[in-house]
């Protein structure tokens, strides 16, 4: 009997993944996953420069684990969670709040990106770290795609998501994904399409019996 679980763990992803397409061939054979700016993360190194003020360059600075960059004369400056225009605009800001630059043009490039990942635990047939794309959404759905399925003892309608804030505290999503995944019509059933961030952590709980 013992030796016939691999088979059947591999037999329930492959049923999810089928069941998976079909809903996703329902919403529409056309419908294409959605891009996203690239957003800012800890850990990523930027260079980041101001139009006309060479002494001003700062070139692979590493964005700290609380979110920030240490800059010539304002200092830290939060970019992480930001796309690039809202980086650059913030640093531009930090120099206007300072009266050092009155309109500065500020230019932020990414020069290394940091590992863009979350982590599934629970109920689904492979647990760990899964990396997300840095340049499209990245959904509870695919997620749960590449974790191979929930198992059969999953409470797929009940998945935690806790995401740490840019300020340290932690927010807490409870989602439906079962509706979402079976194209139930209900309140629910835009759970599985909630877009994860880097670093979020996403709990399958057991059902209750």
């Amino acid at each position: 009997m013992k030796s016939r679980m691999p088979a059947l763990h591999l037999l329930r992803a492959a049923l999810f993944i089928a069941g998976a397409c079909a809903s996703l061939s329902a919403q529409g054979a056309g419908e294409e996953r959605k891009a996203a700016p690239y957003r800012i993360s800890r850990g990523d190194r930027v260079s980041v420069s101001v139009l006309g003020e060479p002494e001003l360059k700062v070139a692979g600075a590493r964005v700290e684990p609380v979110g920030t960059v240490n800059l010539v004369l304002v200092k830290e400056v939060r970019l992480a969670g930001r796309t690039i225009l809202e980086a650059e605009a913030a640093v531009a800001k930090a120099y206007q709040d300072g009266r050092f630059l009155r309109s500065p043009r500020v230019t932020i490039t990414v020069e290394e990106y940091a590992p863009r990942t979350v982590i599934v635990s629970g109920k689904v047939n492979i647990q760990g770290r899964q990396e997300i794309p840095p340049n499209a959404e990245f959904t509870l759905k695919d997620l749960i795609f590449k974790a191979g399925g929930f198992t059969d003892t999953a409470r797929s309608s009940a998945v935690k998501v806790t995401r740490t804030l840019p300020d340290g505290t932690q927010k807490y999503f409870i989602l439906d994904v079962e509706s979402g995944i079976k194209g139930r019509a209900n309140s629910s059933s835009k759970d599985a399409s909630f877009v994860l961030e880097p670093d979020d952590v996403v709990y399958v709980p057991e059902k209750l019996i």
